[in-house]
């Protein structure tokens, strides 16, 4: 099973008690027009821990449902996993889904937290930080994305197979571009992983929750820091 998240930044610090209180008893009921049903997305099970906010985002979402000649209006609720990690005077939000639903929930948390979007803003790697990254795990790397490639008419290249840090072409992609993606199969932990630079993290292995939050702060977070350090 694969499980899919992102990591965000906030653009300014915000002490965890702050972030708390503005999410705790979170709950907005709207109508749906046109329908006798109301869609609520509320903020459930909130626990903090040690530098950490987690949560479940709960929403309400409208499916439309033809049966021959009717149709009916049914509601899902989906929850969305999330933590807010406090590190440095910086605060990362996690949240576990793919990016479009991610991108999504991180705009919402904007408006609760912030009462506007874009205070919650994408975390980027460098493409200096990805390469020592892949570099450090050269021998573990399956797949290489490389993007911003200066051949007409070519925007991606790609590698797949063991080893790629030791053939020709890495070495001329990488004169041609900049890695975007990277899979590897993570030493410590087993996990085989797909790490891009806008901070999206695929886990291709079983994993729960809580470990997958657990890899993205010792793993994913330390990139985006390195890269924030070393901008001029």
């Amino acid at each position: 099973m694969v499980t899919a998240g992102k990591v965000f930044r906030l653009d300014e610090y915000l002490p965890q008690s702050d972030i708390a209180q503005r999410l705790k008893g979170y709950r907005v009921e709207t109508p749906l027009e046109a329908t006798d049903l109301s869609l609520v997305t509320e903020i459930a099970e909130l626990k903090s821990s040690q530098n950490m906010l987690e949560g479940v985002m709960s929403r309400d979402v409208p499916l439309t449902i033809r049966r021959r000649d009717k149709t009916d209006i049914v509601v899902r609720t989906v929850d969305s996993i999330f933590s807010f990690v406090f590190r440095r005077r910086r605060v990362f939000l996690i949240v576990l889904e793919k990016k479009p639903v991610a991108n999504m929930v991180a705009n919402m948390f904007s408006q609760v937290i912030f009462l506007k979007s874009g205070r919650i803003v994408e975390a980027r790697i460098s493409p200096e930080v990805m390469l020592n990254y892949h570099n450090a795990n050269s021998d573990a790397a399956k797949v290489v994305f490389f993007d911003d490639v200066d051949i007409p008419n070519i925007k991606k290249l790609s590698l797949y197979g063991p080893s790629l840090a030791n053939t020709s072409l890495f070495s001329e992609y990488l004169r041609h571009g900049r890695i975007w993606y990277m899979v590897i199969a993570h030493r410590k932990s087993g996990l085989v992983a797909g790490i891009t630079r806008d901070a999206v993290v695929t886990i291709f292995s079983r994993i729960d929750p809580a470990s997958f939050i657990r890899f993205s702060v010792e793993e994913i977070i330390p990139l985006i820091e390195e890269s924030e350090a070393s901008k001029p």
